[in-house]
């Protein structure tokens, strides 16, 4: 899993696998990626800044560093 968050759009990305994804739904404020078998690849979270200020303290110190060191 690789997560990485894009400050200028506030985007966070979460990969999941390196598998293709095939096509997408919208949720939300979340965008998922699904491959050809449905399985989820990728996740996409609109306005993100929001919901890390919502949930940063549920989320694994690994998780929270790798998140902010990309922005």
């Amino acid at each position: 899993m690789k997560v990485k968050y894009y400050k200028e759009d506030d985007l966070l990305l979460i990969k999941l696998s390196q598998e293709p994804y095939d096509f997408a739904e919208m949720e939300d404020g979340f965008i998922v990626h699904f491959s050809k078998k449905k399985k989820p690849v990728r996740i996409e979270v609109l306005n993100a800044s929001r919901l890390l200020k919502e949930t940063s303290k549920a989320l694994p110190k690994s998780v929270i560093k790798e998140i902010f060191s990309a922005a």
